[in-house]
């Protein structure tokens, strides 16, 4: 991996280890070269700083999701937040580095000074013409592509290396021709070529695709048989391709590499066609620039020693302002209060079971009261008072699906009255409410005791206890002519539910639970 984490900055480049990334909090990507990209794939989730090629072509080939992707104008200026506050700022402007589509260098500008990332480039003279490389600024560090830091490695320019590769083809003019490439790259090479011999190239659909985003003549085509010159993965070129290829056709292939590679065939020529720096060419870019310090890139070739008399005096570090090392030492996978809120509102809520507050226990029996009481009115003419629904009316409403025999009141005769129990405490119905919801217990006595509607409180008719079955289980079928008068408590309901019914209300204390409660009421019998 070709990637840097640069020091004393949440600034990374090319490097997409978060388990190794540490303070890294902004990520760019410089080209689209596999070994740039290591770690880098379709599950990132991190804003992600590239050229508008490279954007286009992380999200086609690498699918990372768009939301990530932060496309960058190249030869312009962008100001970027340094911590979660905006207190802290850098510049960023790219450059295009010569190496291949959407290839870019970074100048990071802020508190740490001026940081230059070559990335992988080719040097040209116009790059120092770059306006923000023209006004002489100091670079305090420079991280710089020494692939080809080697005084022993001599390569000729691009535009050598190009006419000795026309040459070759001149000479062979009925071969067709096999031109090993990368998955990217070297794309203008095959403009050139295509322009000098009069032919079409031919491509694959994918790198097609590309060379039309990229705007270049149109001398390129997918149709096999077109042209005689094809651009074909460097792995297919091998000696029983060359054996394949020379049976249908004369063939030769051309490798347009600076890499030392075994020509394992002799039409396979190897052409040191370069899109990475030469020596030399390194050489005049340092001293153009004399930075402060130079870093290599390719971390296995280290090539400082080579650059000691082109340096600037070095500048002692600059302190990290406290914002961004605040930032820098937050959890990397700390959503951020948007995100957080997102995610709250996205989430299905829990539904719990509470007990309702006494204001509001009130103020829903009155209304069921009045609600009854008009219905019978409109119905019946019958203008006696009508207490509220049971609770047990309100349980088969929450739970339809579980409505069955078992939740219905036995039947009970005009002389003698039946108070069902439940489960809860005495007299208090509940409802669904979110978990997100203040707990609201009941305030009083009184109303954890036993409301109006559950305990006898003889024969008026204030009363709450319904003369009328089918307020009890809510049933709209007539009471049978043959009910018997039943005892108080049911066999089932006996044990817990009549001690309920024989502990005085006033012994209950409020802000209870259910197990609270019944804690009290075995305390109470115990003390019997």
């Amino acid at each position: 991996m070709n990637g840097v984490l640069i020091p004393h900055t949440p600034i990374a480049v090319d490097f997409w280890s978060l388990r190794r990334a540490g303070s890294a909090r902004l990520f760019f990507l410089s080209h689209m070269h596999s070994d740039h990209t290591v770690g880098l794939s379709s599950t990132w989730a991190r804003p992600l700083y590239c050229s508008p090629i490279t954007a286009f072509l992380l999200h086609r080939h690498l699918q990372v999701s768009k939301r990530w992707i932060r496309a960058l104008e190249v030869g312009e200026s962008h100001v970027l937040p340094l911590d979660e506050i905006g207190r802290e700022t850098m510049t960023v402007t790219l450059m295009d580095a010569n190496h291949c589509p959407g290839s870019v260098m970074f100048l990071f500008e802020g508190y740490f000074g001026t940081i230059l990332y070559t990335g992988d480039f080719r040097f040209t003279p116009a790059m120092l013409k770059e306006p923000a490389l023209s006004v002489g600024k100091q670079i305090h560090t420079l991280y710089l592509d020494n692939t080809n830091c080697n005084p022993a490695l001599d390569l000729p320019s691009q535009h050598e290396a190009a006419q000795q590769i026309v040459a070759l083809i001149r000479k062979h003019p009925q071969h067709d021709v096999k031109i090993g490439l990368y998955s990217l790259g070297k794309e203008s090479l095959l403009e050139q070529l295509a322009l000098e011999f009069q032919t079409w190239v031919v491509l694959s659909p994918r790198r097609l695709e590309l060379v039309q985003l990229l705007g270049l003549a149109d001398v390129f085509t997918v149709e096999e048989k077109a042209g005689r010159i094809h651009a074909v993965n460097h792995m297919e070129i091998c000696h029983s391709a060359m054996l394949r290829w020379n049976q249908a056709r004369p063939t030769i292939a051309i490798l347009p590499t600076s890499r030392k590679i075994h020509s394992s065939h002799p039409n396979i020529h190897i052409i040191p066609y370069s899109d990475h720096s030469s020596y030399s060419e390194l050489r005049a870019f340092v001293t153009a620039l004399k930075p402060c310090q130079v870093l290599p890139i390719v971390s296995r070739q280290p090539c400082r020693d080579y650059f000691q008399d082109s340096l600037g005096p070095r500048l002692p570090v600059t302190l990290i302002p406290d914002s961004v090392q605040q930032y820098m030492s937050a959890s990397s996978s700390k959503p951020s209060v948007l995100c957080l809120l997102e995610r709250k509102l996205r989430r299905p809520r829990t539904q719990g079971v509470v007990f309702e507050s006494p204001e509001e226990k009130a103020d829903r029996f009155q209304a069921d009261r009045d609600s009854k009481k008009a219905k019978n009115e409109d119905l019946s003419g019958n203008h006696e008072k009508q207490p509220s629904l049971h609770p047990l009316r309100t349980k088969k409403q929450l739970f339809p699906d579980r409505c069955s025999s078992e939740w219905e009141a036995a039947p009970f005769s005009e002389s003698q009255r039946m108070v069902t129990v439940l489960t809860a405490p005495l007299g208090l119905s509940v409802h669904l409410r979110s978990p997100e919801e203040e707990f609201l217990p009941p305030e009083t006595g009184e109303e954890i005791g036993g409301g109006p509607h559950l305990v006898p409180r003889g024969d008026n008719d204030g009363s709450a206890v319904s003369r009328n079955p089918r307020a009890w289980g809510g049933q709209d079928s007539p009471q049978s002519p043959s009910s018997k008068a039943v005892p108080l408590l049911a066999p089932e309901f006996s044990g817990l539910a009549l001690k309920y019914l024989l502990t005085p209300l006033n012994f209950f204390q409020a802000r209870f639970s259910s197990r609270g409660f019944d804690q009290q009421m075995e305390k109470y019998h115990k003390s019997l």
